[in-house]
């Protein structure tokens, strides 16, 4: 009897990380660190804990329900920690693990890289539009 083939969805935890293989978990967690809002609730979780509603209002644009189902994924991953705090009504704090740290800071750089390059952008984008109106 033939061996069965892995489905695309499966993932061998016994690979090396290889971001580039199909199969690699290392895709759905650099999809969850990298997608718009992960990126951003990590970087603004720099500045330290934030409660729930303070970082929504930090990461401008985002609505609870994709905060929240960020978080869950980050939280999963081991990036954030949420910490239930006794008080009358019950608050929720979100905070940076060191490995979120880690990659938090990385962001930053590659968010000030690209911030450096908006006008150098702005230019190619002209220059692309003008040559293919």
């Amino acid at each position: 009897m033939p061996e069965a083939q892995p489905l695309e969805n499966d993932v061998d935890p016994t690979l090396e990380a290889d971001v580039f293989s199909r199969n690699c978990a290392s895709r759905g967690i650099l999809q969850n660190v990298t997608s718009r809002w992960g990126l951003l609730a990590l970087v603004a979780l720099l500045d330290g804990e934030l409660r729930f509603n303070a970082l929504r209002r930090r990461v401008d644009g985002v609505s609870e329900r994709m905060l929240s189902v960020t978080l869950q994924s980050l939280e999963r991953d081991g990036y954030v920690n949420r910490e239930m705090l006794q008080a009358i009504p019950p608050r929720v704090e979100y905070s940076l693990t060191e490995m979120g740290r880690q990659v938090a800071q990385q962001l930053t750089t590659l968010i000030d890289l690209v911030e450096g390059h908006v006008p150098a952008v702005g230019d190619a984008r002209e220059a692309y539009d003008g040559h293919h109106e």
